[in-house]
């Protein structure tokens, strides 16, 4: 059982669960979970999440030991890129899923991470890593996993204010025009296909940013800036803007959907990351670089392009874009 004594600001106002997140660097919902039980009290007297921060007040906190979560620890092969006492930044692999689900509680980034010997501080009273981003199953590379709760308070709020660069490199079809530029449109659920996602008139604002890296035959590499995260974001943008990323089974379609020869696997891979230490403020930057199955179908069609005369390296003109896609309207019921 940790203790903690919170001294209530003389500029404190509004909600007292706000003011001890910020001071404890717990999530508020961990906090409104341990107010309800009884373990933040003022002066012996249990408090509750509604009541107004009153200025100079003393409050008592006790925070449970964290319990084991009940998940089998799994001995699966992990690339740990940067790892500090608050976090670890993993280079993950396609096909990886990230957290457990129902009906797949093994085989998990979690599950791996579970069997390092890493001494996870607890989330929300749980002995276990914290994710605060995810990676689809099939696309590789970065990801941040927080260690304590107040690393996960940090990421997280980083996250929410756009203080996380994250860079992609994907491969997509066709050639496309501007060297650099941004996709602006709202994504939210397929009315059409519920399993998928797509650019929506009430879907949640959505911005990508590119550079072309590489003119290949038929196909760029672009890196991307993942402005917003949105769940398929990248895939749903370049697919909305006629550049559907290459071996895509869920949004490609034809020549896309398989990619170019040789690709097995969705060509989108988190390349590099920066954000804040949660700590001491310093700048983290990693890097990972694209994996040889990756680096192979380039290798392939850089030699396609070579014996056919054509340019394969280096940014085309310095025309940029910005473009809002046109959302896709539901049906009449």
């Amino acid at each position: 059982m940790r203790r903690l004594t919170i001294t209530v600001p003389d500029t404190a106002e509004g909600r007292i669960d706000r003011l001890v997140a910020d001071e404890s660097g717990l999530s508020r919902s961990y906090v409104q979970k341990l107010i309800t039980e009884g373990h933040v009290t003022a002066a012996g007297n249990p408090i509750k999440s509604n009541q107004t921060a009153v200025p100079g007040e003393i409050l008592e906190m006790e925070i449970p030991d964290p319990v084991p979560l009940e998940l089998t620890p799994e001995d699966i092969p992990l690339s740990v890129v940067y790892e500090d006492a608050d976090l670890l930044i993993i280079d993950k692999a396609s096909g990886l899923v990230v957290h457990p689900a129902p009906g797949h509680q093994g085989g998990t980034l979690v599950n791996a991470l579970l069997a390092r010997d890493t001494e996870y501080g607890g989330i929300a009273g749980v002995q276990r890593p914290g994710i605060v981003h995810r990676l689809d199953r099939d696309t590789s590379g970065l990801l941040m996993v927080a260690k304590d709760d107040k690393a996960q308070a940090s990421l997280m709020a980083q996250l929410k204010d756009r203080g996380v660069k994250k860079t992609y490199l994907a491969l997509v079809q066709g050639s496309v025009v501007a060297s650099s530029g941004r996709v602006e449109a709202p994504i939210g659920r397929d009315p059409h296909h519920r399993t998928r996602m797509a650019v929506v008139p009430t879907g949640r604002a959505a911005v990508t940013g590119y550079r072309v890296s590489e003119r290949l035959a038929g196909w760029t590499l672009l890196e991307l800036d993942l402005i917003t995260g949105r769940t398929h974001q990248i895939r749903v943008h370049l697919t909305a803007i006629g550049h559907p990323v290459a071996g895509d089974p869920l949004y490609g379609t034809g020549t896309s959907k398989k990619g170019p020869e040789g690709l097995g696997r969705l060509f989108l891979h988190s390349w590099r990351i920066e954000l804040h230490s949660p700590s001491d403020d310093h700048i983290i930057r990693a890097t990972a670089p694209l994996p040889p199955e990756l680096e192979l179908v380039l290798a392939a069609l850089r030699a396609q392009a070579a014996g056919q005369g054509g340019t394969v390296g280096g940014i085309g003109g310095k025309s940029e874009a910005t473009q809002s896609v046109a959302p896709v309207q539901k049906s009449p019921s």
